[in-house]
């Protein structure tokens, strides 16, 4: 059992383009996206732990009093008041031998708590709590540790991520609609070239031309494709030329012109496949009567003359309806058609002998007479080719055998 194979879907070259086009685009925006993301958010960090540590520098100056008469009420009131700045998540305070004085968090301050997510980037951001000491008079007496969490510079970080992703997505937009602009061209270009190629393979007319492109590459190729296409035009056309010249030397007598043995022989054979015009046809045989003799006293060029002769007054005879043929040496046959009674055939045969009782001039200025012997088949009465020219060449030589008689007599 013969199993079919499906046969698969193939992508228009415009639809193969957009597609690489808008995956080069996605693909170059994404990386861009990505790059310079991650570019930013290692600046924003470095500047954020460089601002905690300023942070903590700043908030150990606010505390010195507090941490020198070891107040944590007053410490807490100072930690609390900066906090609520959201500069910072938790701080918390220790004297110099590491007992803790005050301790601050935004969870003990719901209105400062952050959501989840700033949470994350926050803690990105500030991977480590900052330590920073106390000093009084040049002495340490405490420390400040800060973890951070900048609600400025997240919120800084987000815009900066939603600006930049609606720049990279215009950008892209603009980058697909400038690319299948300039893709417009190639398809209309590529379009044409391969509509005449379509158009010559269905036709096989090889004067199409592919029209100009504003693509230089493709237009030089234009231009090598129509000079090609030109070549072939003329070897077409020497092709056929060669073909006719051949069919007419293979189915026409080189001398007269007339139709061959091979021509004849073709349309017999049509005419007796058709049983309509089988019974509406009849055969001629002609052969020259002294043919021989004109030859041996003005030699064979005066022969040819003779034969070219003969052939103008048959095709005079046999006008645009029946067929004339040459078979070699003066032998000559007539194919008639559309005769339906033997009447019309005599017609045709007297016709024959009258032209040929004009004398032949020849180009010497001799004047020549020739005479046929003619013989007749009905093409209803033979069954085949090989009959019905069975039975007009025995017809023409029981003529010839006439003529030879009444010329002894």
């Amino acid at each position: 059992m013969d199993k079919s194979v499906p046969e698969l879907s193939r992508p228009s070259f415009r639809k193969t383009l957009v597609r690489i086009s808008v995956i080069s685009v996605v693909t170059t925006m994404t990386v861009a996206w990505l790059f310079i993301s991650a570019t930013s958010m290692l600046s924003f960090r470095q500047y954020a732990d460089k601002n905690l540590q300023l942070l903590a520098y700043t908030v150990s100056h606010s505390l010195e009093a507090a941490v020198v008469f070891r107040d944590g009420n007053a410490a807490m009131d100072t930690l609390r008041e900066l906090g609520k700045q959201g500069q910072f998540s938790s701080a918390t305070v220790a004297d110099s031998n590491g007992r803790m004085l005050a301790h601050w968090g935004q969870e003990e301050d719901r209105s400062l708590r952050a959501d989840p997510l700033a949470r994350l980037v926050s803690g990105w951001l500030f991977p480590k709590p900052v330590q920073q000491p106390i000093l009084h008079n040049g002495v340490v007496i405490g420390s400040v540790t800060l973890t951070g969490e900048d609600a400025t510079v997240t919120g800084f970080v987000w815009r900066s991520l939603t600006v930049l992703t609606i720049c990279l997505l215009l950008a892209s937009v603009v980058a697909l609609l400038f690319t299948r602009h300039l893709f417009s061209g190639l398809i209309a270009a590529l379009r044409n070239i391969t509509g005449v190629v379509h158009d010559i393979r269905a036709t096989r007319n090889f004067s199409r031309r592919v029209p100009p492109s504003r693509i230089e590459e493709l237009h030089v190729f234009g231009e090598d494709f129509n000079s090609l296409l030109t070549e072939i035009e003329k070897w077409q056309l020497r092709e056929q030329q060669e073909k006719a010249s051949l069919l007419k030397r293979a189915l026409h007598d080189p001398l007269t012109g007339l139709a061959n043995r091979a021509a004849f022989r073709s349309a017999l054979e049509s005419v007796l496949s058709d049983s309509t015009r089988k019974t509406h046809t009849a055969l001629l045989f002609m052969d020259g009567d002294n043919f021989k003799g004109i030859n041996d006293t003005w030699g064979h060029a005066a022969g040819d003359e003779v034969l070219l002769a003969i052939a103008g007054r048959l095709k005079e005879c046999a006008g645009n309806t029946h067929l004339v043929c040459r078979f070699g040496g003066d032998e000559f046959a007539m194919i008639l058609e559309e005769v339906s009674h033997d009447d019309e055939v005599q017609a045709v045969i007297d016709a024959i002998n009258l032209r040929m009782t004009e004398p032949i001039c020849l180009s010497a200025g001799d004047d020549v007479m020739m005479t046929l012997s003619i013989g007749r088949a009905v093409a209803s009465q033979a069954a085949t080719v090989e009959g019905i020219m069975e039975t007009a060449d025995r017809s023409m030589y029981l003529e010839k055998q006439q003529h030879h008689q009444r010329a002894a007599s």
